[in-house]
């Protein structure tokens, strides 16, 4: 298994309790439910991975770039040093 799903077949580097299952099959001829195999692999010490998600059209110097430039403008605080309140109580002046 630690040559990954591809070693065995399948399009992708993202294993499954399906395809786990399938490689049990073929390798020991031993058939599993999921239930059952996810318990199995937890005992010897599997646990779940969940992928990064990224996009494959991601460009890493454009998103430095909006980081550097358009972030300030976007995280700017708010004003505080406009009048008002955000009581709907009314206000009482000494």
């Amino acid at each position: 298994m630690e040559a990954g799903p591809v070693a065995w077949g399948f399009s992708d580097q993202c294993w499954t309790l399906a395809r786990i299952a399938e490689f049990v099959r073929r390798r020991f001829g031993v058939d599993y439910t999921l239930a059952g195999l996810d318990l199995l692999l937890h005992r010897l010490g599997w646990s779940v991975q969940i992928p990064a998600r990224k996009a494959a059209e991601r460009d890493e110097l454009k998103i430095a770039a909006w980081k550097n430039e358009q972030w300030p403008v976007v995280k700017r605080g708010r004003r505080t040093w406009a009048p008002g309140s955000a009581s709907k109580a009314r206000q009482v002046r000494a």
